[in-house]
């Protein structure tokens, strides 16, 4: 990915990464002009927020305390990869999962 196209999103794709509410914010900040690598970012924690409401919603009434923290250690792997991604200038994707975030959420 071009350099320069990195450091114009490299702001929004950070700040999607801090809870939901900056998702929205960076989905904002991307609004007007499209910036590839905030906008692969902000797939990723759209996806990864979803994932975390199926662990509340899903996981923990169906399966238990147990398996919803164990499911919820893996949701925060995810995190940290998209994380470090974002913060090191990279398109990095939630393993098992970013792949189907990215063609899920293509419109943003």
């Amino acid at each position: 990915m071009e350099n320069q196209t990195v450091n114009e999103g490299k702001t929004a794709a950070i700040i999607a990464y801090i809870t939901i509410f900056g998702t929205i914010i960076a989905y904002i900040l991307n609004a007007g002009k499209k910036n590839s690598f905030a906008s692969f970012h902000i797939r990723q924690m759209i996806g990864l927020f979803l994932l975390s409401m199926v662990n509340k919603y899903v996981v923990y009434d169906m399966l238990g305390a147990t398996a919803g923290w164990i499911f919820g250690v893996f949701l925060f792997f995810l995190w940290i990869v998209g994380f470090i991604g974002a913060i090191q200038g990279e398109e990095k994707e939630a393993p098992f999962v970013g792949e189907y975030f990215q063609k899920w959420f293509a419109g943003i």
